[in-house]
């Protein structure tokens, strides 16, 4: 499988991808393994983890580098890869505080049964992740699944594979590892297998993909941890500081090129600060800076040529119902790079893709409100639920407000806050997705399942119990 540079344009890796065969091969051989990485204690799993932390520093450098290359970005692959050490050592810390299986009780209901609990893990878990920050959503759920005594088959998107290789030397070091850690590389086929030959599935991507795996899944009455797609709103209300404002939506809108799930996609302005609300984050806007040359500038190019056309796509309906472009305006290709400068849009509403379908790129879409009911309408007019951000200066009214909006994280004076945060719970709400929170706790606890033991301590019941003449 032939893979495109985002920089260049040209296609100059070649991707060997795994069969379904190889796909259950590999499934197969965790299974072997899983039994005896489940039956060690969690702190002996940390310590292996330890050492994959170890290995893993050891080729930082390159998998960074292979990771610049995926994205063509060079400082965000730089604090992605330092990101995973402090998964790592966050999870280090929290995991063997977590494992806690209830000690043996008397039960509630039936005074003579003792009730003994154990926590089994699953055995092979697939981890599916998307392209836009490859080793992070990769990793995010496989090292929990691990500590919990999960098996892993892990995927990565095709898009941006490159980081695998030394990704894949860091696991090879650590042998006990290696055996219920197993990377698969692919695309949708390879994606079937995965979810084919594994007992739960973590994925992470677009609300169709995910709908099928979802489906696919429930076929198999497997469980399915879906985090995808989102449309974040952003409400500013009158009170809020224009400065704050603009530079954390300017920031949550084009950071990344917008190429992440909670940015913000939608931006909500009282009527009373609009004008001055569009002529501050219009400035800031056009001061961006691309990085057309990669050692210096703000933002990359766009990574996937599919989602160039949607973006460009949105552009123009957006244009041919009305809209007005103040800045950016089009996907361009620059050294053969697709690349679209920060994109402020007013004069928009929802009868329009751009504010109500994911975009996944840099546009600013702005509309203003009059009420405060009028803005919850708007945020709420979506099948999205994932995340979203309130602006004001007064922190009870900002709280008030989110409470109302129908999405699992909201960040109050900021934007985008999960992307740092990883131990608050949160679940997605509508098709934004399902199941246990990756965040909080449940990021570890959700990987097993609840077993009870129902010790009876006296001569049990005979059929004298239903002597209907005792009745």
């Amino acid at each position: 499988m032939k893979i495109r540079n985002p920089r260049t344009g040209e296609y100059d890796y070649e991707l060997m991808i795994d069969t379904p065969k190889m796909v259950e091969m590999k499934a197969d051989e965790i299974r072997i393994a899983q039994k005896s990485w489940q039956n060690l204690t969690i702190d002996e799993r940390v310590m292996v983890l330890q050492k994959w932390l170890k290995s893993f520093t050891e080729f930082q450098t390159e998998i960074a580098e292979k990771l610049a290359i995926d994205t063509a970005r060079k400082r965000i692959s730089k604090v992605e890869t330092g990101g995973i050490i402090g998964l790592m050592q966050a999870w280090s810390y929290r995991a063997p505080q977590l494992y806690n299986p209830p000690v043996e009780r008397a039960s509630a209901s039936a005074a003579t049964v003792q009730i003994g609990q154990q926590w089994v893990p699953y055995g092979v878990v697939g981890v599916i992740s998307p392209w836009n920050f490859p080793l992070l959503l990769a990793l995010i759920d496989t090292i929990p699944a691990l500590l919990a005594g999960c098996g892993v088959l892990l995927k990565p998107s095709e898009v941006t594979p490159r980081f695998m290789d030394g990704l894949e030397k860091s696991i090879t070091a650590v042998p006990e590892l290696a055996a219920v850690l197993k990377l698969i590389r692919g695309g949708a086929e390879a994606g079937r297998a995965v979810v084919g030959n594994s007992d739960a599935i973590c994925f992470t991507g677009s609300v169709p993909t995910g709908k099928k795996i979802g489906a696919a899944c429930a076929e198999r009455f497997i469980p399915a941890f879906l985090e995808l797609g989102g449309k974040d709103p952003a409400i500013v209300l009158e009170d809020a500081d224009l400065e704050v404002a603009t530079d954390a939506v300017l920031r949550s809108c084009v950071g990344a090129t917008g190429q992440a799930c909670q940015s913000l996609e939608r931006i909500y302005v009282h009527e009373n600060i609009y004008e001055a609300f569009i002529e501050n984050i219009t400035k800031k806007a056009t001061a961006v800076t691309l990085t057309t040359n990669p050692d210096e500038g703000q933002m990359g190019p766009l990574i996937f040529e599919k989602q160039a056309e949607k973006i460009q796509e949105q552009i123009d309906d957006a244009i041919a119902k009305g809209a007005t472009i103040l800045t950016g305006g089009k996907v361009e290709n620059i050294n053969g790079g697709l690349w679209c400068a920060p994109t402020v849009l007013t004069n928009v509403n929802h009868n329009m893709d751009v504010m109500v379908d994911e975009t996944f790129g840099p546009l600013i879409p702005i509309m203003s409100f009059s009420t405060d009911e009028q803005a919850l309408e708007w945020a709420n007019d979506s099948v999205f639920g994932l995340s979203a951000s309130v602006f004001s200066k007064d922190k009870d009214k900002a709280i008030e407000i989110a409470s109302q909006i129908e999405a699992g994280a909201i960040s109050i004076n900021d934007g985008s806050l999960t992307n740092k945060v990883y131990d608050a719970e949160k679940n997605s709400f509508k098709e934004s997705g399902i199941n246990g929170s990756r965040m909080g706790d449940a990021g570890f606890l959700r990987f097993f399942r609840k077993k009870a033991l129902l010790i009876q301590t006296v001569h049990p019941e005979t059929m004298a119990h239903f002597e209907e003449s005792q009745s």
